[in-house]
């Protein structure tokens, strides 16, 4: 059985780990050097504005993580989403649950915009995120570097997370993705 609870001190080893197993081609892509214990233990500390999860299995084993960043200034309505999933885990629906957890996480919380950067050639992150409603936002062209220098292009998606919420809400269809 699977859990997604908030991210405490106690989770900072299983998830340092969870960061460590990943290909290095899917940590290339986090901004953070998610492998220094310090910044695991610092995001567990917490921070004003971000909220973040873990998917833990009855083991304590980290399955997936995901976060809500709420950005500052002009632009505090707006929560930027990070997501990742334990590549043994990708395809069983986890990615889904997560990011539909920060969803409503974000919603409950008063943000009206999500926003989610994603590599422009990983399909299946754009599959699940615009089965949530995310739209292309942008796409930026030669934007990010791989490890081994090359140049990749990034999509930004967007969620108007009240408007779409709000009509979901009109029809009853809230209550149907609540229910497993």
């Amino acid at each position: 059985m699977t859990t997604v609870t908030p991210l405490t001190e106690a989770h900072c080893e299983a998830l340092v780990r969870f960061f460590a197993d990943l290909p290095e081609g899917d940590r290339t892509f986090i901004r953070e050097d998610v492998t220094d214990p310090a910044v695991v233990r610092g995001w567990a500390a917490g921070s004003p504005g971000v909220d973040r999860w873990v998917a833990v299995d009855d083991g304590g084993r980290v399955l997936g993580y995901v976060a809500v960043l709420r950005l500052p200034g002009w632009s505090d309505h707006v929560g930027e989403v990070r997501l990742v999933v334990a590549p043994d885990r990708r395809g069983s629906g986890l990615g889904r649950e997560l990011a539909r957890h920060a969803v409503v996480q974000a919603l409950e919380a008063g943000l009206t915009k999500l926003v989610v950067e994603v590599v422009a050639d990983q399909a299946p992150a754009l599959a699940l995120f615009t089965g949530l409603g995310f739209t292309g936002e942008a796409l930026l062209v030669d934007h990010i570097r791989d490890r081994d220098g090359n140049l990749r292009d990034l999509m930004v998606l967007a969620h108007h997370v009240g408007e779409t919420w709000a009509g979901m809400d009109a029809v009853g269809l809230t209550e149907a993705l609540d229910t497993p």
